[in-house]
């Protein structure tokens, strides 16, 4: 079974991610904090855990719309 990619609307093109963001108690069941810079396609993913920050109002975010 396919896992579906989790996207994150993100308001600054620097993000951060530890893969238990919203999961209470969560930091023991993440992956260690990592910071990405989302380019010009307007999104970045994660190499961890595959989430993926979408600029809002960016090329990425207009294309889903």
């Amino acid at each position: 079974m396919t896992q579906q990619t989790e996207t994150v609307p993100a308001t600054t093109t620097r993000v951060s991610c530890d893969g238990a963001t919203g999961i209470p108690g969560g930091a023991a069941l993440g992956h260690p904090r990592i910071w990405l810079e989302i380019d010009e396609r307007g999104y970045a993913e994660c190499g961890y855990c595959d989430r993926r920050f979408v600029l809002t109002g960016g090329p990425a975010d207009q294309a889903a719309a």
